[in-house]
């Protein structure tokens, strides 16, 4: 056989079996840790939602959209201007049912996400997989988190909301800063957190010994803060991103709705209070 047609035959060789080196590769690449875009929205849930959206639209000068959801109206305060794709950030407001008032979830996003696939790593780490078909994947200490990767943003069913609100409210928002979550055991969730995020993310424990942030994309953030003796593991509080704005103004119109403001010498330059319903949030300026 000449040298030339042996050339040519291993040639053809060589592309009949690239398409299946190429699968091999790509099924041997990990799920997590994820490449991570940032935070992207959080849920709240309460006992009457419309009230709830009220209130944020007091705070939050943006726009509001609805969704009705398991017989109910679901709101969304949007973190933003509502792009074409959607892609926004938000709050949604949903209703408690059998749930307690709170932070239900928070959402990252992320390049690509294969549930399927994050969950076999999950369940061959020894985690929990995601839980219902909006998939949240409990922490150890069961605080859920959403995944998605772009584009997501506002569910397309959630259209502009016809509830009577207030358009004028003390503040523009941005976009999620951070969650802070309060866990039984800082050094036994972090294990956990490289899993999904990576150990590149661990940030400082500057001010407050028993709280780590981990530092996303985009300059968002997630604290773990041990729990409190005698409370129980939950999402503590948000931080939304806001435009800068003038603070004793911002704080004698807070008031004025009734809000409690609370101190924040942990996190100096931040606005924090509880909201109707209870739930603890900041506004941060940027």
């Amino acid at each position: 056989m000449s040298q030339t047609r042996r050339s040519f035959i291993a040639g053809m060789g060589a592309a009949l079996f690239a398409p299946a080196a190429s699968v091999r590769a790509q099924s041997a690449a990990t799920a997590l840790p994820l490449k991570n875009l940032g935070l992207e929205h959080l849920d709240i849930v309460v006992p009457d939602t419309a009230v709830s959206a009220k209130f944020y639209m007091q705070v939050f000068r943006t726009k509001l959209h609805q969704q009705p959801f398991q017989g109910g109206i679901r709101y969304f305060i949007l973190l933003g201007e509502l792009p074409e794709d959607r892609q926004v950030g938000y709050i949604a407001i949903g209703a408690g049912g059998t749930r307690p008032t709170g932070i239900g979830h928070y959402c990252s996003l992320a390049e690509h996400y294969d549930r399927n696939a994050v969950a076999r790593e999950m369940e061959a780490a020894g985690y929990k997989t995601a839980q219902g078909s909006f998939g949240m994947w409990p922490d150890p200490d069961d605080l859920e988190l959403q995944l998605f990767q772009p584009p997501a943003g506002v569910v397309k069913a959630a259209v502009p909301s016809e509830l009577a609100v207030e358009m004028n409210g003390l503040v523009t928002p941005l976009g999620l800063d951070h969650v802070v979550l309060n866990v039984r055991d800082i050094n036994a969730s972090l294990p956990y957190y490289h899993f999904v995020y990576g150990k590149d993310v661990d940030g400082a424990r500057e001010r407050n010994p028993e709280r780590l942030w981990l530092n996303l994309k985009k300059g968002t953030r997630i604290g773990l803060q041990k729990v409190a003796a005698g409370q129980s593991p939950a999402i503590e509080h948000f931080c939304i991103r806001v435009r800068p704005f003038d603070r004793a103004a911002v704080i004698a119109g807070l008031k004025k709705i009734g809000v409690e403001i609370l101190p924040s010498d942990d996190e100096p330059g931040v606005v924090r209070f509880r909201d109707n319903n209870r739930i603890m949030l900041e506004l941060k300026a940027t």
